[in-house]
């Protein structure tokens, strides 16, 4: 579904990423995991269309999207949740979640697209009229991942969803996407913290420094004591 080959990218004359290549196939959960300023998010914006490679493909579906504008890349599918969870203060959640079915209204029906965000996290069926501006920090983080989902996207970027979150809250956002990647949604996860990658992952990447230092399962880099060293000092 998505395949990162390669991808360097600089940002004001500084190499940030250094040829990595990632790979997300449909009904899949992958974790990108590094220290603050490892990268992730640059990873992510430049998925997204925000920043252009120096080198490297970005392909979606085996086409390529680099040099694509931002709302061309959403239109192909991919949705993106970044690490601030911003949503639209002015707009209550209700027309948060339901605002992506405008700007992409290809693809299935709005009201079916509605209904599957307000499945994967029935919590906001509660707080449909209230305010963007009143929500908590895991009620704006649900909205932002509902509202990716209702774009109708395929493949979901998830940058940090768990930080700062209450012990309380995560096991509502944890299950929601679970929930997601089992309607076949590919999902790929940037965290911080090795102890909030979720046990259904499927792969993982560890990004030291702009480069991938080891890609494979979860289990096989708990079992090597080089890239723990690396991960459990993250947070």
């Amino acid at each position: 579904m998505l395949a990162l080959d390669q991808l360097t990218v600089d940002i004001q004359n500084s190499r940030i990423l250094r040829g990595i290549s990632v790979e997300v196939a449909a009904g899949e959960l992958v974790c990108l995991i590094g220290r603050n300023g490892a990268g992730k998010t640059t990873t992510f914006r430049t998925i997204m269309g925000y920043l252009t490679p120096v080198s490297g493909t970005v392909a979606l579906k085996n086409a390529s999207i680099v040099g694509l504008p931002t709302h061309k890349i959403a239109q192909l599918g991919i949705g993106y949740a970044p690490e601030e969870s911003q949503v639209f203060g002015d707009l209550n959640v209700a027309e948060n979640i339901e605002l992506p079915t405008w700007t992409r209204p290809q693809g299935r029906d709005a009201k079916t697209r509605i209904a599957m965000a307000y499945e994967i996290f029935p919590k906001l069926r509660d707080y449909a009229t209230r305010g963007g501006s009143q929500l908590s920090g895991g009620e704006r983080k649900m909205v932002s991942i509902a509202r990716a989902l209702t774009l109708d996207a395929e493949l979901l970027l998830l940058d940090e969803p768990f930080e700062g979150l209450s012990p309380a809250i995560i096991p509502s956002i944890s299950d929601g996407i679970a929930s997601i990647r089992r309607l076949g949604h590919g999902i790929l996860m940037a965290e911080s913290n090795i102890h909030h990658i979720p046990e259904y992952a499927d792969s993982l990447y560890v990004l030291e420094r702009g480069e991938i230092i080891f890609a494979g399962t979860p289990a096989d880099a708990h079992a090597s004591s080089e890239v723990m060293n690396i991960i459990s000092g993250a947070a």
